[in-house]
C-alpha cells in the first residue's frame, strides 16, 4: 500500500510564501521550506522542478497579495493617487520583506512595478482616468510627479526615515495633487 502523501503542493507554497514575508525572499531554500514544512526536500522536487519554480509561484503569490491588500485598504482621501499612495506606502511598512520583493528586487519572470501596481483592475488607470475627470490638464504628467514622493516615501518606510502620520501623509499627497 502507498503511503499517503501528507505535504501538498499548497503546504509548500503557504510555507515558502510566509518566510518570504517575514524572513525574506532570499531565505527561501529548499532545505529551509522543507524544515519549516516538517519534511524533506523530496516532496519540494516532486511538485516543482526547481527553486526558480517555486520562487516564480512565491512571486506570484506575492503579487495577488498585494492586490488583495490594495483592494482591502480603506479610501479615505478625496484626490486622485492619495489613496493609491496611502496604500502602497503601508504596504511598505508593514510588508517590508514583500514590498522588497515586488518593487525593489529583479526576480527572474518579474513583472514590472508598474504592472504590479496597476494590477489585473487598473489600479493606475483608474487614478489617471479620475484625475482626468476631475479637470486635470496632464493626468499622466501628474501621476509621475506624485510617484515621485510616494515611492519614495515607501522606501523612506523601510529604513525607518520616514516618520509622518497617516495623517501627515495623506495632507501631503493631496496637497501635493492640488499644487502639481
Amino acid at each position: 500500500m502507498a503511503r499517503k502523501e501528507s505535504i501538498t503542493v499548497g503546504d509548500i507554497l503557504d510555507t515558502a510564501f510566509a518566510m518570504a514575508r517575514e524572513e525574506g525572499f532570499d531565505n527561501v531554500t529548499a532545505r529551509k521550506v522543507a524544515a519549516k514544512a516538517g519534511c524533506s526536500t523530496q516532496p519540494i522536487f516532486r511538485v516543482y522542478r526547481n527553486m526558480d519554480e517555486l520562487w516564480k509561484a512565491v512571486y506570484e503569490k506575492a503579487v495577488l497579495f498585494f492586490q488583495d491588500y490594495y483592494d482591502l485598504f480603506p479610501r479615505t482621501g478625496s484626490k486622485p493617487f492619495s489613496n493609491l499612495g496611502m496604500a502602497y506606502i503601508a504596504f511598505a511598512r508593514e510588508e517590508k520583506h514583500l514590498f522588497r520583493l515586488l518593487f525593489l528586487s529583479e526576480p527572474a519572470g518579474k513583472k514590472s512595478l508598474y504592472e504590479v501596481l496597476n494590477g489585473e483592475k487598473g489600479n493606475v488607470l483608474a487614478e489617471i482616468n479620475r484625475a482626468a475627470a476631475m479637470g486635470c490638464g496632464d493626468p499622466q504628467g501628474m501621476f509621475m510627479r506624485m510617484w515621485l514622493f510616494i515611492h519614495g516615501a515607501a522606501c523612506m518606510s523601510l529604513t525607518g526615515d520616514y516618520d509622518l502620520s497617516d495623517a501627515e501623509t495623506k495632507q501631503l499627497l493631496e496637497q501635493e495633487y492640488v499644487n502639481g
